[in-house]
């Protein structure tokens, strides 16, 4: 007899309790109990506990699925979709049971014990001792870990040369544009930086690395037109379901204040203090918090978002995602598809950024048309260098029109 807690019935139930409790419509529900009643049957013929199943499992399932779907509709499903209906339960139910899914991968060989074991420490390094954002750190550590996969051994991360920087350079280079490759260059400096400093490697090789050069303020940053951030607003603004009032307070966010994304993801609803009529923004990357009033349009739309669209959830991060799992956003990129979907519904013309960042840069376009000091700038932006602000001045093309100087002309005698 099976044990009754790993029973088909008993798994369903609690899949069902906790789609149920994530407050998935109940459409939703029944597709995914359907689904995963289906994979549990083939575990059954199979004689694979749920506890047992690997990625292997599911795609021979899936693919026993296909064939069955095919014998009864004379055709293949649509791949994508098809894979999202029948796994999204599945994954959930075997994410309770094993409490991971995928499942963590286990490190058997020696080096990948002391890759893990370098990539902590160089993270610890950066957040606790170089005080780097989050998103800072990450980056910086992918590229690390990249390094240590190229290389495949502990010892030839200790008799590293230049040739293997130079190596690893140009297999990264590719077809990148020149900022990208001086990302990568930036991140390989600090971490190969690091690892003569901790002992880890005989030579200080940061200086090998090969960066093109990137001159100051040689680009001219991409920016919304103030008619543009008006259609993008007025058209959110017609849109009253439950998302387009909570993305309308978020378009409104980054209109009057040109925050960046991860700080709306990271706001909370004690940020807005509605006495004192202040918001308070937590800037990550520079670790700065800023006090600004808060304008009457933004109060509005948060509070329209509050009253009706906000989900009933614990969480006090202050914008939630308007589908089940009901969850705050992990980080800034998660605002990118919901603003990049307004612009394009807005009909703004293609070109340049078409993310949260436009808006920040048109932010600080206006402030500059409208005559406000670059410090004063910067303070709204969150910066802590007055370098970060002056690129802004670039934008300014109206204004330094006004100032320039005429073309000389040949004068010939």
């Amino acid at each position: 007899m099976s044990d009754p807690l790993s029973s088909k019935e008993a798994l369903l139930s609690t899949l069902e309790d906790h789609l149920t409790k994530e407050r998935y419509s109940s459409s939703t529900v029944g597709h995914h109990l359907a689904a995963t009643k289906k994979f549990l049957v083939f575990l059954d013929k199979q004689h694979i506990a749920v506890s047992a199943v690997q990625p292997t499992t599911v795609e021979r399932y899936l693919y026993s699925a296909q064939r069955r779907y095919r014998r009864l509709f004379g055709h293949r499903p649509q791949p994508e979709r098809w894979r999202r209906a029948q796994t999204a339960g599945i994954h959930m139910l075997l994410r309770l049971v094993q409490g991971h899914w995928p499942p963590v991968p286990k490190r058997i060989t020696g080096f990948d014990l002391f890759t893990h074991e370098i990539a902590d420490a160089y993270a610890n390094w950066l957040a606790e001792l170089r005080g780097l954002a989050p998103e800072t750190v990450s980056g910086r550590l992918d590229e690390a870990r990249r390094l240590l996969g190229w290389l495949g051994t502990r010892e030839a991360l200790a008799i590293v040369s230049v040739d293997d920087v130079d190596t690893y350079m140009k297999s990264r280079a590719g077809s990148m544009r020149r900022a990208s490759i001086k990302r990568i260059a930036t991140n390989l400096r600090g971490f190969l930086r690091w690892l003569y400093a901790t002992g880890r490697t005989q030579r200080n090789l940061s200086t090998a690395v090969v960066a093109p050069t990137l001159y100051a303020f040689e680009s001219i940053p991409s920016a919304l037109r103030p008619q543009d951030v008006d259609k993008i607003l007025s058209m959110a603004r017609q849109d009253r379901t439950p998302k387009g009032i909570r993305d309308f307070a978020i378009l409104t966010l980054l209109a009057n204040y040109g925050v960046r994304a991860g700080e709306i993801a990271s706001l909370r609803l004690d940020d807005v203090d509605w006495r004192k009529e202040v918001i308070r923004i937590r800037h990550r990357k520079t670790g700065v918090t800023s006090y600004l009033p808060l304008l009457p349009e933004v109060g509005e739309a948060i509070l329209a978002y509050l009253q009706k669209a906000r989900p009933k959830v614990s969480f006090r991060e202050l914008f939630i995602r308007c589908l089940a799992p009901y969850r705050p956003f992990n980080d800034g990129s998660s605002l990118y598809a919901l603003v990049h979907c307004r612009i394009d519904a807005a009909g703004v013309p293609a070109g340049g950024k078409r993310g949260p960042h436009a808006f920040r840069h048109a932010r600080a376009v206006s402030l500059l048309r409208a005559s406000v000091s670059l410090k004063e700038i910067g303070d709204v932006l969150g910066h802590r260098a007055s370098d970060s602000t002056f690129v802004y001045l670039k934008l300014a093309t109206d204004d330094l029109r006004a100032i320039a100087l005429e073309t000389p002309v040949e004068v010939k005698l």
